[in-house]
């Protein structure tokens, strides 16, 4: 059981950022995580810091309005008491301007620490190729009985130069609880390397298009080129399937 999409598809498209947070879970396990990134610990005192002064703010400028007005009713408006009024109305209007700037602090340390952290998980991402993996997993059902199935990470266009993948459960067979755990542990073990096998095709495929598209693409901002080049990615991978056809490839 292989894929049917076409690599041509998929050459010179580069992996989304999506990979690395929302789409992070439709990643074939075979190629691993990012670097995680580890929140900063400075972020937490600064936002709590903030908080602290929100708080205060609002307290002491609503004390300060309610005294400035207490002030002016027993001895007439004046000067103090118009002043003390006002700075109070000032540090309950914009208390929550302390929050804001701990957020924005907090934001500019932390990406500044983490910005080797992003480089290398930007680097990580760029080594993904879209091609199809196939992976097996197991899962142990309420009564026992053993479930394996066949996943399949199929690569999908997200922009018009990007591309994420779509996680499919393709296959599943349940093995009940009687079963010998040796049989069942052959038979995971056979999917294993049958999924192993069809990925490697579905990556030699890709392989095939993505070195004729290089090979001919010349100037990467040259839409007639680009097409030329895809091109030649089809009429590379033409070949190949021709060749398989005439001469097919040995399979245990």
């Amino acid at each position: 059981m292989t894929d049917k999409s076409s690599p041509v598809e998929f050459v010179g498209r580069e992996p989304d950022e999506r990979l690395l947070s929302n789409d992070l879970e439709k990643l074939p396990e075979a190629v691993g995580r990012p670097e995680t990134i580890v929140p900063s610990r400075v972020r937490g005192r600064l936002v709590g810091t903030g908080a602290t002064l929100t708080a205060a703010s609002l307290v002491i400028g609503a004390l300060l309005a309610v005294l400035g007005l207490i002030d002016a009713v027993s001895s007439g408006f004046d000067g103090i008491s118009i002043a003390i009024i006002v700075v109070g109305a000032v540090l309950v209007v914009t208390h929550w301007g302390w929050v804001h700037v701990a957020e924005v602090t907090a934001n500019s340390i932390e990406g500044r620490s983490n910005a080797e952290v992003e480089d290398r998980r930007r680097q990580w991402l760029a080594t993904i190729q879209p091609y199809t993996r196939f992976e097996i997993y197991t899962r142990v059902e309420d009564d026992g009985a053993i479930t394996i199935y066949r996943v399949a990470h199929r690569p999908v266009p997200s922009s018009e130069r990007r591309f994420t993948f779509d996680r499919e459960t393709e296959y599943e067979e349940v093995h009940s609880a009687d079963e010998p755990a040796a049989a069942v542990t052959e038979r995971a073990e056979l999917l294993r390397r049958q999924a192993a096998q069809d990925t490697e095709r579905e990556r030699e495929r890709y392989q095939v298009a993505a070195d004729a598209y290089e090979s001919a693409l010349i100037d990467d901002a040259d839409e007639q080129q680009r097409r030329l080049a895809q091109r030649a990615a089809s009429e590379a991978l033409s070949q190949q399937i021709n060749s398989n056809l005439r001469d097919p490839p040995l399979v245990d």
